[in-house]
């Protein structure tokens, strides 16, 4: 290569950058067809799949010989204040925030900002 002239050398440069011309480049690109959007209808086959809701309260992170030292009535003090919003994840993905409710004898979460995924 070292023998070529820079005339030659740029050529050759321009023609590997270019695609190849196929049949479907003489005649101007393949018409793709885009599927239909769905309907509510056609969800139904992953309705009935399961998934894990986790509503974290907050987080802490403390030595593992701390850890060990946690006995009956410890507290830990978590990274959120009262009164602030949590996080609430579907399959380990946030998808929203809100707020601890109380439900008769149990906890419930209500969702106070709905978090829109990106798909790329």
């Amino acid at each position: 290569m070292g023998d070529q002239d820079p005339a030659e050398l740029s050529e050759l440069e321009e023609e590997a950058t270019q695609p190849p011309e196929t049949e479907e480049t003489k005649e101007g690109p393949e018409s793709i067809e885009v599927p239909e959007v769905g309907t509510a209808q056609d969800l139904e086959a992953v309705y009935d799949i399961p998934v894990q809701v986790s509503a974290v309260l907050g987080k802490s992170t403390m030595e593992v010989n701390q850890l060990l030292k946690l006995g009956r009535g410890a507290v830990v003090e978590l990274d959120r204040k009262v009164g602030e919003a949590i996080d609430i994840y579907v399959n380990n993905r946030l998808v929203a925030r809100g707020e601890v409710v109380v439900l008769e004898d149990r906890l419930g979460i209500t969702m106070t900002e709905i978090y829109k995924s990106e798909r790329t």
